[in-house]
């Protein structure tokens, strides 16, 4: 049995609040401090968008509270990068993102030039982490370099099966337009690595709310954000984000094995809208009445 604490998207930027006035830092550690009492907990996962601004510092403040969390905990944690992540600010902060409950580097760094991709066991359950950022752009890819030194690293069971993660899902819900654009591309490669494979689940982030699927046979989780919440009762080619981080936790082992469900934060501030905008155009919108 295994427990997976699964955060994504916290967007801390070297200046404090994001480029939308929400301030990351706050946000993470209330959610820290409202899932202080969950028990059981074996690893903290982070898929990606740890600094809004891409910067070392933002990724340092997040590494300092997850790993403060963790420390408590005697457990490991991992991350991931995102699209707002830069590789040269997340490595210097982070290393490979695999990191034991002292913040020590732990595992194996995947030896592909220009992307961070790792993998560690943690009693018996293989941890891997991708790199799908594509800079400038906010869809995700797995080149074939990656792909190919995941299947590798499969090839061999682990003892307590494995469990892939990385930002960009690979999953997207057909009923609203601009979501296939901003996922992963080619999901299907993805799907056809892991297939017959000991992976237990994939998990993701990116996409600021909770979402269920499949790529091939095995389950995808795309957790909730910590900083903003995307709200999908706005109108389908819209993107309205709002207040209220979320949290997931994975189980993993058991009859009902993977299990998901999702954690909130406490803040009566929760729903307040932070933005409206048009994901294809990055502009600014106004919601007809």
């Amino acid at each position: 049995m295994h427990r997976v604490l699964h955060l994504s998207d916290t967007h801390v930027s070297r200046t404090g609040p994001d480029e939308d006035g929400v301030d990351g830092v706050a946000a993470l550690q209330q959610l820290l401090y409202d899932v202080r009492q969950v028990p059981a907990l074996d690893l903290v996962v982070v898929s990606g968008d740890i600094a809004d601004d891409g910067s070392k510092e933002g990724c340092s403040v997040v590494r300092s509270a997850v790993g403060s969390f963790a420390a408590e905990r005697g457990i490991p944690h991992f991350y991931s990068t995102g699209n707002h992540d830069r590789r040269e600010g997340f490595e210097a902060a982070l290393g490979w993102g695999h990191l034991g409950p002292d913040g020590a580097p732990i595992g194996r760094r995947a030896e592909i030039d220009g992307v961070i991709a790792a993998v560690s066991e943690v009693n018996g359950l293989r941890v891997i982490t991708l790199d799908s950022l594509v800079p400038g752009e906010t869809h995700g890819v797995l080149g074939r370099d990656q792909l190919d030194w995941l299947a590798a690293e499969l090839a061999t069971p682990a003892p307590a099966g494995s469990i892939v993660v990385l930002h960009h899902p690979p999953i997207s819900v057909d009923a609203i337009p601009y979501m296939k654009s901003v996922v992963l591309q080619d999901p299907s490669a993805l799907g056809d690595v892991v297939a017959g494979t000991d992976v237990h689940a994939v998990l993701c982030g990116h996409l600021h709310h909770q979402l269920s699927g499949m790529v091939g046979e095995k389950p995808v989780w795309v957790t909730p954000g910590v900083v903003t919440r995307i709200d999908l009762t706005a109108p389908s080619a819209l993107a309205r984000g709002v207040l209220g981080a979320g949290a997931s936790v994975v189980d993993l082992g058991g009859p009902s094995s993977p299990m998901f469900h999702t954690l909130h934060a406490r803040d009566p501030r929760a729903g307040s809208e932070v933005y409206v905008y048009n994901p294809l155009t990055g502009e600014d919108a106004t919601e007809s009445s």
